[in-house]
């Protein structure tokens, strides 16, 4: 799975958590709620400046606690 499918899952995930609308987390993020549709969906690059305002305004999370899954956690495959 690729890094945009992942942050849009995790997104997704801590939204639905709190029980928000993709236009209530693009509005306290000040992201377009189209925008924050193709995030999700991992349609879109985002830039760290953006997800920042998604993560922190948006879904009131630090990065630490965003990135503090599974989903990331992952081993990487060695050669």
């Amino acid at each position: 799975m690729d890094m945009k499918t992942k942050i849009g899952l995790r997104i997704k995930e801590l939204r639905t958590d709190q029980n928000l609308t993709q236009e209530e987390v693009a509005w306290k993020a000040e992201v377009d709620r189209t925008f924050m549709n193709h995030v999700e969906n991992g349609k879109r690059n985002v830039s760290v400046d953006t997800l920042t305002k998604i993560i922190c305004s948006g879904l009131e999370t630090s990065f630490k606690d965003f990135f503090h899954t599974e989903l990331f956690n992952g081993k990487r495959k060695t050669k």
